[in-house]
């Protein structure tokens, strides 16, 4: 058990504020096209949160240009620049999956 325990001391990263389902979240992504890396910003409502430790990850659902755009993300990917928290927001349920229909 030890050993598990020790990898993922070294996954988790500590920088990843305290978000919940609701709040709205900008998350800066690292794209890289050929030679050259990018950082590319994804803005949205945080739809799902699930589980613990390094193999934690969260979706996130926006809207562009009339289509929902639903995408899930590892929390603790190395992909992930930064993520802050826009706005908080207050909801009911642990799942917003009713936010895909509208």
């Amino acid at each position: 058990m030890k050993i598990l325990e020790t990898v993922e001391k070294e996954v988790i990263k500590k920088g990843i504020p305290d978000f919940r389902v609701g709040d709205t979240l900008k998350i800066s992504l690292r794209v890289k096209e050929g030679d050259k890396t990018r950082t590319q910003a994804f803005e949205g409502v945080c739809v799902r949160r699930r589980g613990m430790g390094a193999g934690a990850s969260f979706t996130v659902l926006k809207e562009t240009h009339g289509d929902i755009v639903e995408k899930l993300f590892p929390l603790y990917s190395p992909t992930i620049e930064k993520i802050t928290v826009a706005k908080k927001g207050k909801v009911r349920r642990a799942k917003l999956y009713y936010l895909r229909k509208k």
